[in-house]
């Protein structure tokens, strides 16, 4: 299981990055990225892989892949969601899953099913 080198929160770091980014996604960025850090007062943030990636207690939960226009996709990275049985995660990786947006009314309506997870793998860091 991957772990942050820092578990110091960068929010201003992600700040100035989200500032700064030009991707017709940055509306759902932003809206996924703030209802991810208020899922638990635990959660921080940092700029991984060139996007925005969120960690509770050391241990990486997810990170936004920018890479893809004009769709993105977070990346579930804890070994654990591979055991969350549900098809909006794509992707048979041994110790990852993908969640894409196809559009911003997407990530509005995919944003509990992201609290559900991030909190689900809050649970197993916890024990």
């Amino acid at each position: 299981m991957a772990k942050v080198d820092n578990a110091v929160n960068k929010t201003e770091e992600v700040d100035a990055f989200m500032a700064d980014l030009d991707h017709p996604f940055k509306p759902g960025v932003e809206l996924i990225r703030a209802h991810i850090k208020a899922g638990n007062k635990g959660i921080t943030e940092q700029v991984k892989w060139n996007a925005p990636s969120f960690s509770y207690k050391g241990v990486y939960l997810t990170t936004f892949n920018l890479f893809s226009r004009p769709k993105v996709f977070l990346v579930f990275h804890h070994p654990h969601v591979v055991t969350i049985d549900d098809e909006r995660l794509e992707g048979k990786y041994p110790d990852r899953r993908l969640l894409f947006f196809d559009d911003l009314a997407d990530a509005k309506k995919k944003k509990p099913f992201v609290r559900s997870v991030v909190t689900e793998l809050i649970k197993t860091i916890n024990k």
